[in-house]
């Protein structure tokens, strides 16, 4: 199978301070949902920095779809397909939410450096926009502002925002962080449903959410990989049992 995401035997130190250690994974482009857990400090934002570029790696080597992206900064690995959401959400507060997406959209489309035409002029974004908004079923918020929606709401108005792109893989960072439970369970639907074609690195520290999502779990302590399996196999490892999920069966 091809290759999505490799990361090779990668370290990252702060000084004397070492947060992810000899951490080797592979991703193929076939996978869809994989999920990333851990406990506090475990290292798990640190990995979504070195894969995004956001960090450099101390040591080893990070692969996008075959390429060496090692040293590459973050805008080219954009331009791989790599895109990522954050766990604080980060949007345009005094522009709607249809202004929020159609720049999103801009950002990844030819006319993106033409500033003399009034943006919805461009008949083209506006119609990609149109179709998320419907999917994600915030049409009828189109020109309310930002400021205006719950907080699930800009969480998936934040997911919108990654995938306007067309990534071919996403890092969602504890995408249901803040929500309530509806909110969660209206956010992992959307997830499931309508990101089918699109491969999926997801940290979540709800475990519910977390085994709902997962096709796949790896789980991290202290800065290293210490299981990576099926679901039931992660809820049978007596390791993981011991370092995070207590007594659950």
């Amino acid at each position: 199978m091809a290759e999505a995401l490799k990361l090779d035997k990668v370290y990252k130190n702060f000084g004397a301070l070492q947060v992810a250690r000899d951490v080797t994974l592979s991703i193929s482009a076939e996978e869809r949902r994989v999920v990333i857990i851990g406990p506090n400090g475990a290292g798990k934002t640190t990995l979504f920095n070195l894969i995004s570029g956001e960090l450099p790696v101390s040591e080893g080597a990070v692969h996008l779809f075959g390429r060496d992206v090692t040293r590459m900064p973050c805008y080219r690995r954009t331009r791989l397909g790599l895109a990522r959401t954050f766990q604080v959400t980060d949007l345009f507060p005094f522009f709607t939410l249809m202004e929020n997406l159609l720049l999103a959209l801009q950002a990844h489309d030819a006319c993106a450096y033409q500033m003399l035409r009034p943006l919805r002029s461009y008949t083209h974004l506006y119609k990609k926009a149109e179709k998320l908004l419907k999917e994600m079923k915030l049409w009828e918020k189109r020109d309310f502002s930002i400021t205006a929606l719950s907080h699930g709401e800009m969480r998936v108005v934040e997911l919108m925002l990654g995938i306007a792109g067309g990534p071919k893989i996403l890092l969602l960072d504890e995408p249901t962080a803040g929500l309530t439970r509806s909110e969660a369970v209206w956010l992992v639907n959307m997830i499931q449903h309508l990101l089918k074609d699109v491969t999926l690195l997801i940290i979540e520290h709800d475990m519910q959410i977390a085994f709902t999502l997962a096709e796949r779990i790896i789980v991290l302590h202290q800065g290293a990989i210490v299981a990576d399996g099926r679901p039931d196999e992660i809820r049978g490892n007596a390791r993981v049992k011991e370092i995070y999920l207590g007594t659950m069966a």
